[in-house]
């Protein structure tokens, strides 16, 4: 009996570490993919370029004694292409990963920054400021701030509502939508409003864009993820202990409150620091935890990393399609993820039927 228990723990523990290394090996492939769509994205443009001279540009900047490159890929690559490239990589992964976090804390499939109305409320500062002028700052930068303000702003309110009535997840998922929809509608009744080109600058504002790449908001994104998602890798345990309900997890010492608010507010501001240099760019933090919670399960240690690797390779592929579909016309991406978003959202409600929740 004795070594029918241990033959069955020796199985179990086999097992489990052939399930993890299925997981760092799924990592590990997107990590390839996002390396190979930034070569292949690099190449794209009315300056021909191959991989190679793309690889070795990139290359050249850290290791110039073992790396040749020409003025003309250089330049192609460093000013022109490779911004617009990195923005893709790190707001796919800030959305992927602040939805993420959100579904966890809230413990719904559909919780992401966009149902939950930080969207809406970006788009209704990005909006005052486009359409009346009336921002936070003044300048070039009106716009960016009234889109962070008022994404925090949202977040902000949504936690005021929730500590009303108490932070649960139907309060803040309630709240949320309530948020929603009022931003929505304040936005649109300043676009009826408005005049024919202020119109069409806020139209095209909200279908994002990675059109605004620089180094400065790369820099600025960067930054924010570096704060804020190594705290939410830190309390990947207390995510999985959410999943079974805030008594279990109380009763195994999650402070759960605590965590559902600064993981609210973290994911905001994940999302609010770059939907308001990229404009709205919808699904990728609703639909890339999803995909990755198939491959790998709901283990947050691992799907936090790979939701975020995964919804770099989305964004960035979705806009190499948006460039390449009908060419030298550039699709707004924000468009090209709904495309792509809506169908595959689909999928996975008819394939997966909610099981795993």
């Amino acid at each position: 009996m004795e070594s029918e228990t241990i033959i069955r723990k020796t199985a179990l523990k086999e097992q489990y570490a052939k399930f993890t290394g299925r997981k760092i090996l799924f990592i590990f492939f997107l990590l390839v993919l996002v390396l190979l769509l930034t070569g292949f994205s690099a190449t794209l443009g009315s300056a021909p370029i191959t991989i190679g001279e793309v690889y070795s540009a990139i290359l050249h900047r850290f290791f110039s004694n073992h790396f040749e490159t020409s003025w003309l890929a250089n330049v192609v690559v460093w000013e022109l292409r490779l911004p617009r490239i990195l923005l893709g990589i790190i707001a796919g992964t800030g959305l992927a990963v602040a939805g993420t976090v959100m579904q966890a804390i809230l413990r719904n499939p559909l919780a992401s920054p966009f149902t939950l109305g930080i969207a809406s409320a970006a788009a209704f500062g990005a909006s005052l400021a486009m359409i009346l002028g009336v921002g936070f700052v003044g300048g070039e930068y009106i716009i960016i701030t009234n889109a962070f303000v008022f994404a925090m702003l949202a977040s902000f309110l949504i936690y005021g509502l929730a500590r009303y009535k108490g932070t649960t997840p139907e309060t803040m998922i309630l709240a949320g939508i309530a948020i929603m929809y009022l931003f929505s509608a304040s936005t649109s009744l300043l676009k009826y409003f408005a005049e024919v080109e202020t119109l069409q600058e806020v139209v095209f504002w909200m279908f994002g864009s990675l059109g605004r790449a620089s180094w400065t908001n790369i820099t600025i994104i960067s930054l924010v993820l570096i704060a804020c998602v190594p705290y939410l890798l830190w309390k990947s345990w207390d995510l999985n202990a959410m999943g079974a309900g805030d008594e279990a997890a109380k009763s195994l010492g999650v402070k759960v409150e605590q965590v559902r608010i600064v993981g609210m507010l973290l994911a905001s501001l994940i999302t609010a620091s770059i939907i308001c240099f990229t404009g709205i760019i919808g699904f990728i933090g609703l639909v890339c935890p999803h995909m990755t919670r198939m491959v790998i399960g709901g283990d947050h240690r691992f799907l936090l990393p790979a939701s975020c690797v995964l919804g770099a390779v989305v964004l960035l592929g979705a806009d190499t399609v948006a460039r390449t579909i009908i060419a030298p016309v550039i699709i707004p991406v924000g468009i090209m993820t709904s495309f792509l978003g809506v169908p595959l959202f689909l999928y996975l409600l008819m394939r997966r039927k909610g099981e795993y929740w």
